[in-house]
């Protein structure tokens, strides 16, 4: 596409906290080789604050696709013709559409007419792109490399650049006064516990956590081999999980479970000298902060979900079982043992960090 024709683009991406970050390069990119572009960002609301300081885009539109499939029909359509009306303002003359799915495109194609529609033909669900790229899954590859392939269809010339969560200063201030107030100095090492995973697999969260009781159990060895403080964090939804972590260590710890903002609780991962954690958004919101991670990867391909871009200070623990990873191709096959994770020591953990710190 020509330069002097790309004005005006909706990137559409309406997945998990994860998702949304690996969708960063590609909008640096965008931004490097079209810096006078209107850059807009379609997806949900609990991911918006990713994107809210984020200096490459323009403006962002909200929907929520779960919840607008459960209203009734009347509202639906109410809120659906608010935000078309809206997006049609825009005179949108490129469309890249990460949602592997033809209700979106549909909606960009007839109700947008977007000229110009690039996606992913996943499962033939892209009929209504205009630039089909075949998709049967990511495999081999990270997520946002898939991503950038879109853009590389374009003729863009591929910049690296990391992922990208900005926090604004009241969040940082938050998080500065939050430690403070727990007595944690600049200098102390504090290390960052986060034993949940967020919410994308739902009731099956399960399968991508490493144990509680070695989540305890590496908290009290940082704590007695390294004199670590050790924050325990996670969503509101992991209020019990924190707890029952806390309520198996020897050593005191300190927690923010439920008590943070997603760019407070960015900033605190800034703000820790190492982050520990299962696959999941948690951990691509510390990498995108810059902090060391060790993440436990059970079901899942870390070739493809894992720390991006991958560097040495982001160590991933893992089994190398026949059976792993059995999440492929966006379907999961649950296993009754959950044994990739159970079978992860506290002192394999223990030496990643370790090595993480080093590097």
């Amino acid at each position: 596409m020509p330069r002097k024709k790309l004005k005006r683009v909706l990137v559409v991406n309406p997945y998990g906290i994860g998702d949304v970050l690996f969708t960063t390069p590609l909008l640096s990119n965008l931004r490097r080789v079209y810096p006078d572009v209107f850059l807009a960002v379609l997806l949900g609301s609990r991911t918006k604050e990713v994107l809210d300081n984020n200096s490459d885009v323009n403006k962002i539109y909200v929907f929520d696709k779960g919840k607008f499939d459960s209203l009734r029909r009347v509202k639906a359509f109410r809120i659906l013709y608010d935000l078309i009306k809206e997006l049609r303002k825009e005179h949108f003359d490129l469309l890249i559409d990460l949602s592997n799915s033809s209700q979106y495109g549909f909606i960009e194609k007839f109700l947008l007419r977007i000229p110009r529609r690039v996606g992913f033909d996943y499962r033939k669900r892209g009929r209504f792109l205009t630039d089909r790229i075949e998709l049967k899954g990511y495999r081999e590859r990270h997520v946002a490399e898939h991503y950038l392939d879109l853009i590389r269809h374009l003729g863009i010339s591929v910049w690296p650049e990391k992922l990208k969560f900005p926090v604004n200063a009241a969040a940082l201030n938050w998080a500065k006064s939050f430690l403070k107030g727990r007595g944690v100095k600049p200098d102390d090492l504090l290390i960052g516990v986060v034993p949940g995973g967020g919410s994308s697999w739902a009731k099956d969260a399960a399968y991508k956590r490493w144990p509680a009781e070695k989540f305890s159990g590496i908290a009290d060895k940082l704590i007695d081999e390294l004199r670590a403080k050790v924050i325990i964090m996670g969503d509101s939804s992991e209020n019990e999980l924190c707890r029952e972590v806390a309520g198996l260590m020897r050593n005191k710890a300190f927690s923010a479970c439920g008590e943070t903002t997603l760019p407070e609780f960015a900033a605190l991962c800034g703000l820790s000298r190492l982050i520990i954690c299962n696959d999941g958004g948690p951990l691509h919101v510390a990498v995108s902060r810059g902090v060391p991670t060790v993440s436990l990867f059970g079901p899942v391909d870390e070739r493809i979900y894992g720390p991006y871009p991958d560097e040495a200070k982001n160590c991933v623990v893992k089994k190398n079982l026949n059976c792993r990873p059995c999440y492929n191709d966006f379907r999961f096959k649950a296993c009754p043992g959950k044994d990739c994770l159970r079978l992860i020591g506290v002192d394999e953990v223990y030496e990643k960090v370790k090595l993480a710190l080093e590097r």
